[in-house]
């Protein structure tokens, strides 16, 4: 916390470092600025967050104009794929999906988010999830060109794509759940004295863990949901073009 303004009672009043142990920063912080609304400061004085504080709104504001950016080029690319707007707004939906998902499975699951590991895992995401929807729209397409009519392409398009949109989004999942339960493998005593040394937890586990669980969340609900919404959404936009 610091302090600025004059001297107080002929003392200079500068940085006050307060340190705790066994909670989290945020929450510390939230229960620090709600007191401090209740202090009446002298004539001259203001209080502000400094330290963790200012790195953690720095990285956030860096985090989120990449998120933006990254949606922007998807945006472009997509629309220069499909040569329409509708179709491209339907697949960045699934951006929306995920981070619903997200905030759903950190608020059930009780997990701590961690501005920069949540924020890239947000980010990661993006480009994941709309990979689903572009799969499906791309059949959906494929077959109406093809003369199908749009209720049975779409219909089609679930039936036959299914497979597929589960299987990566399993092979996704699976492949960051370790880093989400904290699993340890060293693979160079497993190849020197055949002992793997696996255990559980750790600093290294710590780190990663808001990240894989940020993916795991966000693709799982999104997948789900963009065999339901995307398919629906694209009807409903369609219905009257499309025959």
């Amino acid at each position: 916390i610091v302090l600025n303004g004059p001297p107080l009672a002929d003392r200079h009043v500068g940085n006050l470092n307060v340190f705790f142990e066994g909670y989290n920063a945020n929450e510390i912080i939230a229960d620090l600025k709600a007191e401090l609304k209740e202090q009446v400061w002298p004539e001259g004085y203001t209080v502000k967050f400094g330290g963790e504080q200012d790195d953690q709104k720095e990285a956030g504001t860096f985090l989120v104009r990449a998120l933006l950016i990254a949606i922007a080029m998807i945006f472009v690319v997509l629309v220069a794929q499909f040569n329409s707007l509708a179709k491209p707004l339907i697949i960045l939906l699934q951006i929306l999906f995920s981070m619903i998902g997200i905030l759903l499975g950190f608020t059930l699951c009780g997990l701590d988010m961690s501005i920069v590991m949540t924020g890239m895992g947000i980010i990661a995401v993006a480009g994941i999830v709309v990979k689903n929807a572009i799969i499906l729209i791309d059949y959906i397409d494929s077959k109406i060109a093809e003369g199908m009519p749009l209720k049975e392409a779409i219909i089609d398009a679930g039936a036959t794509r299914l497979n597929p949109v589960l299987l990566t989004a399993a092979s996704t999942v699976l492949g960051v759940l370790p880093l989400g339960i904290g699993f340890n493998i060293n693979f160079q005593t497993l190849l020197t004295e055949l002992n793997p040394h696996i255990f559980w937890g750790g600093d290294s586990a710590a780190f990663w863990n808001p990240l894989a669980w940020t993916i795991i969340f966000g693709l799982t609900f999104a997948t789900f949901l963009t065999m339901i919404i995307v398919p629906a959404l694209y009807y409903m936009t369609f219905k009257k073009t499309i025959k």
